[in-house]
């Protein structure tokens, strides 16, 4: 319960003592949001049997009728609606809430944390709503401008080039010394402005003097199927015998390979 109001009500929304390093105008704005979104928008739901008057009625979210003594849960600052139990939930993320706590925006009920983000974006970094004029927008998600930092370096990145890791960004530096997959055929780190094909687990340099056949020295980048065997490609099964004499069987594989541009999470 405590985790789902912690995700549900932010408390850092509405309390600028949970946001110390806001600047004196910033906690202002935050103050006026807070205190407006209180008096037009939070509400608590009522679970109360289905009363007489109101029997027949649909569910609000379902359609499905609601009969006299039904449980059902009201929601005063929608005007005289029900809904089932279970279809008491936020608009946007479908949980339901916890102690029917909800804000309405549109005739729609939400939690405080989706309400909030209807009006003001939230850092990825921080969890904080952004309250500043300037922020910063990548990958579909917002930023404090002194936020937007190497996962691993806290290097500030405004302005700079970076590659996401796993939803957060990464300068090259990091990212070539600590992600970048090593190429199977040059042995060099794949580079966050490489392109790279992928095959079997295994990686190269999508150029031709690394992604081709290893005794004929064809490029493969056109070539619809390849055979891999021991970690090395050729073009057919008859580059693959002649390079390895000794194999009584002409590869492991035959599919296709995957050609991915920078990096998986570039």
């Amino acid at each position: 319960r405590t985790r789902a109001l912690l995700q549900q009500l932010p408390p850092q929304d509405c309390d600028e003592r949970y946001c110390p390093d806001l600047a004196e105008e910033e906690r202002h704005q935050l103050r006026v949001f807070s205190a407006r979104r209180r008096r037009e928008a939070l509400g608590q739901g009522l679970a109360c049997p289905v009363p007489g008057p109101c029997h027949g009625c649909p569910c609000r979210k379902c359609g499905r009728r609601l009969n006299k003594g039904d449980p059902g849960i009201s929601a005063s600052r929608l005007g005289d609606q029900f809904w089932h139990p279970s279809c008491f939930s936020c608009h946007f993320c479908q949980q339901l809430l916890v102690d029917l706590i909800y804000f309405q925006q549109d005739g729609r009920i939400y939690c405080g944390r989706h309400h909030a983000e209807l009006f003001r974006p939230r850092c990825a970094s921080c969890d904080q709503l952004i309250f500043m004029e300037e922020c910063i927008e990548a990958e579909g998600r917002r930023w404090h401008l002194e936020h937007f930092c190497c996962l691993e370096c806290d290097v500030p990145l405004r302005g700079q080039r970076y590659v996401m890791r796993s939803g957060r960004p990464c300068c090259r530096s990091c990212f070539e010394t600590l992600f970048a997959e090593p190429c199977q055929a040059c042995g060099d780190p794949i580079g966050a402005d490489s392109e790279e094909i992928t095959h079997q687990g295994l990686h190269w340099h999508a150029r031709a003097s690394c992604f081709c056949c290893s005794h004929c020295r064809a490029p493969l980048r056109a070539q619809p199927s390849l055979t891999c065997h021991h970690g090395r490609l050729f073009c057919s099964d008859t580059c693959s015998l002649s390079h390895d004499p000794s194999s009584g069987s002409a590869s492991d594989s035959s599919d296709s390979a995957f050609a991915s541009a920078p990096s998986p999470d570039s």
